[in-house]
């Protein structure tokens, strides 16, 4: 293995509480990757030698990006769809049909070259890990085949069979229940680690969502849940009886929604790209911080409600149209983000962690949101390699 010293590191964000700060934060500092592994982090004059060394000239280092939602196993675009959302058309979840027509239609390699077209995407732009989500396909062969794709690019992979009901089952939500959470879910489970299901009007309700979930935990697979996107509802609720390790959206919140997930530690994930795409009201972040609630951002990329594969697009609309801090919306992005996915080794810079970081062409992490739309990451490194 061959060690690599970045020094002259003008703000080097390590999320370890240790260094002080909500951030960690660090000034004219320097790290040593090994292999892998963070070997080394600390001031630029104490580093010690390494087998190669890059001076980065005074640029800010943060952990990578752990985007922990997308649906990224689809073919076709609807971007129709969005126009007509721009002229005043609401959102609704029946779009995602017009998506699952032309997943289903699609090649395993069309499908496999728009994942890595997409995950490429967001790498470029600091993103190390993300979790993918199956729920395009909505048969048993075609949920399986997405999860199957998705597990060539990520561990964080996740059976959504539950998106919506699809148009075959129209008359007969119940057996299509049944589907999921039998045959359907026979065939996913060894490419999953995760199960979701959106509960929300036109998709499923509380009960269909408990039972969902509950054959899923069953089986092994962990719960998510997409809830309280377009109305209060049951999802959060559920999110906090089952144990879940994230309720992602919470745009509509009652005070007992925003106290069951302080209270559960169901992790908020907030997607502020899809209030952009849709025109609906961003979550409260704030409210949800002050509660106590730990948030994560994520870019819920997929080609319907909201085509961003960008981080740090999340991170300003958190800071602009969310109140948080920028150092709240960094954190949310990484270690936040690694709290949704259950993975303490993720989302912080410290000795022996998986060496995931980005570089940025600035001197803090403050020009995420400062400088909005601009492209500033140079250089991501994913478990020790850059990409």
């Amino acid at each position: 293995m061959t060690s690599l010293l970045l020094t002259g590191i003008g703000s080097l964000v390590t999320n370890d509480p240790t260094h002080g700060g909500p951030l960690g934060e660090l000034h004219d500092a320097a790290l040593v990757i090994d292999g892998s592994k963070i070997a080394w982090i600390g001031q630029r004059q104490q580093a010690p030698a390494a087998d190669a060394a890059s001076d980065l000239g005074g640029r800010a280092v943060i952990p990578g990006f752990v985007d922990s939602h997308s649906h990224l196993v689809f073919a076709g675009d609807r971007a129709e769809e969005f126009a007509a959302r721009m002229t005043g058309t609401p959102y609704s979840a029946g779009g995602i049909l017009t998506t699952v027509a032309a997943t289903r239609a699609a090649t395993d390699e069309q499908l496999t070259a728009n994942v890595s077209r997409l995950v490429t995407e967001m790498r470029r732009q600091g993103t190390t890990t993300v979790e993918i989500k199956s729920g395009y396909g909505l048969t048993v062969t075609d949920e399986a085949r997405a999860l199957r794709i998705a597990g060539q690019f990520t561990d964080e992979t996740t059976y959504l069979g539950a998106h919506v009901v699809p148009a075959d089952y129209a008359d007969d939500p119940a057996a299509y229940v049944d589907l999921v959470t039998g045959p359907m879910l026979d065939a996913a489970a060894q490419y999953s680690k995760w199960i979701d299901v959106f509960v929300e009007r036109g998709a499923f309700d509380a009960d269909q969502g408990r039972a969902i979930l509950q054959a899923g935990i069953a089986r092994g697979l962990q719960p998510r849940v997409h809830a309280n996107q377009l109305g209060e509802g049951p999802g959060v609720q559920l999110a906090a009886e089952l144990g879940a390790a994230s309720a992602d959206h919470c745009t509509y919140l009652t005070d007992a929604d925003v106290d069951a997930l302080a209270s559960s530690g169901v992790v908020a994930g907030l997607l502020p790209a899809i209030e952009f795409s849709t025109r609906s009201p961003y979550p409260n972040a704030r409210r949800l911080l002050d509660a106590g609630v730990t948030v994560a951002l994520a870019t819920d990329c997929n080609p319907g409600s909201g085509y961003s594969s960008s981080m740090p697009f999340c991170i300003a609309l958190a800071v602009r149209e969310m109140h948080m801090t920028p150092a709240e919306a960094l954190w949310s992005a990484t270690a936040g983000g690694a709290a949704s996915l259950r993975r303490p080794d993720l989302g912080h810079l410290t000795p022996g962690t998986q060496a995931n970081l980005a570089v940025l062409d600035a001197p803090t992490y403050l020009h995420l949101a400062y400088r909005p739309a601009v492209p500033l990451i140079t250089h991501t490194f994913t478990a020790g390699r850059e990409i």
